[in-house]
């Protein structure tokens, strides 16, 4: 190995120390900054707050430092600031709640720092344990069939809350399975594709204008769209639905290179949903919530049929407040979005408290660590790797894009998390898990790039 390239891990590793310097003193600052804007005085919790972000910032660096020197020197930064934003957000709208008795809204910021404790010992047991991401290749139908019971196990033992059945209760706690099924759905597709992927970019008949692909090889996809469906029917889940099928169509495109499979993922998507929003009450009431927000404000006999919600409507006025800058964080009213302020509709408080140029901050970071993420993928030179790299990828912005296009009023809403930001241990922990396997991935695809 050349001298340049044993230098370059500790170059990567500086890089990063000094990225996650930065993101702790920004969740500081914004910390403290919304303790002053709201009570006129710094937080009691400020300290306490400033060493756990330490920590959570240092601990997983020294492990990436012995156990991943070679990882993508921007991911964990990324990743960590984001989490660090969203705990701030979480304790402004503590404060809000705490003032707000009529909501009955629980403190969720200190929950939320535990499970980000949680999160990283979970990211930090990967990288210590799995070496090599080509291990997990082996277990891939294991993978699935767990996957397959945890995407189905709502439907019959979850609990329906806010509409949709996608928790399950154990005790004071609540699982969010779909969470988790995003990343073993991805192990199992990058698995499958590899070995199938020459089957599966086999030309087929062409019908106006547009290759297909042969009918036989169009059942993984039809299965897929089947269980997606099942998914939104039974668990009216329409977030995990569209996740689950997009990112499966995503990877089928990039391991085959075929336009035909994309065009017959996105007509199979809107078939589905069609059927499913004109028949089943919750999806079609988002539907109209999406169709008509200000109609919330009508004399009930005169608002469409299943439109009860004016989330959609507060939403739009809380981004239409923000402006350009914002008011200011501690200086918004939340309360008015209601009860998923700090869940689905956190990043409302983001575009009213910080405006268009918040708003654009938060959905660039976003951008940036799937950007990180596939390019980690370009590097990899094992078809699994990368294939799995697109994948994890590919959940993050969906997800995303199903959150912020729904509080926006681009589509329905979904009910879904914003990653990172918005309340919730399962959604929280996941993503850090897909932290581990991308600095896992890239780490082993710079290994293999440097000469011997």
């Amino acid at each position: 190995m050349t001298f340049a390239a044993l230098a370059q891990a500790p170059d990567r590793r500086r890089t990063e120390a000094w990225l996650l310097a930065l993101a702790v003193l920004i969740a500081d600052f914004g910390y403290a900054i919304t303790g002053l804007s709201m009570t006129g005085r710094l937080p009691g919790g400020l300290a306490g707050f400033a060493v756990s972000m330490f920590f959570v910032a240092l601990v997983p660096h020294l492990v990436l430092r012995r156990y991943a020197p070679r990882a993508d020197p921007l991911i964990l930064p990324l990743a960590t600031l984001l989490t660090g934003i969203g705990l701030v957000l979480l304790h402004r709208l503590d404060l809000t709640y705490a003032q707000t008795p009529r909501l009955k809204i629980a403190e969720a910021a200190s929950g939320q720092l535990v499970w980000t404790v949680i999160g990283v010992a979970v990211c930090i047991a990967i990288l210590l344990v799995l070496r090599d991401h080509r291990i997990l290749q082996r277990y891939i139908y294991l993978t699935m069939v767990v996957a397959l019971v945890l995407l189905m196990a709502p439907a019959f033992f979850g609990a329906d809350m806010y509409g949709a059945k996608r928790w399950i209760l154990l005790g004071p706690l609540s699982l969010q399975p779909g969470e988790f099924v995003k990343i073993m759905i991805s192990v199992f597709f990058a698995g499958y594709l590899t070995v199938n992927r020459d089957a599966l970019a086999l030309a087929g008949r062409r019908v106006l204008g547009v290759q297909l692909p042969p009918g036989r090889q169009l059942a993984p996809i039809f299965t897929i769209w089947v269980i997606s469906l099942l998914v939104l029917v039974f668990e009216r889940d329409l977030g995990t639905s569209l996740i689950f099928f997009g990112v499966f169509v995503i990877m089928l495109y990039m391991a085959t290179e075929r336009t035909s499979w994309v065009l017959c993922g996105l007509a199979m998507a809107a078939v589905g949903a069609t059927v499913v929003g004109s028949i089943e009450p919750h999806v079609k009431g988002r539907i109209m919530a999406w169709l008509h927000p200000m109609d919330i404000f009508l004399p009930k006999d005169r608002r469409p049929p299943g439109l009860i919600s004016e989330q959609a409507a507060q939403a739009l006025f809380s981004f239409g407040s923000g402006g350009i800058s914002g008011s200011g964080l501690g200086q918004g009213h939340p309360e008015l979005v209601g009860f998923a302020g700090n869940s689905d509709f956190i990043l409302t408080t983001v575009g009213e408290e910080m405006g268009l140029a918040g708003v654009m901050v938060v959905i660039m970071l976003y951008v940036l660590l799937a950007q990180r993420g596939l390019r980690v993928a370009l590097t990899a030179r094992d078809p699994f790797g990368k294939l799995l790299a697109v994948g994890l990828s590919g959940a993050l912005l969906l997800q995303v894009f199903v959150v912020a296009g729904g509080v926006t009023g681009l589509i329905p809403l979904t009910g879904k998390a914003l990653p990172f930001l918005a309340k919730g241990g399962s959604s929280l922990v996941a993503n850090w898990v897909m932290v581990a396997l991308l600095l896992r991935i890239s780490d082993h695809a710079q290994r293999r790039r440097e000469p011997a």
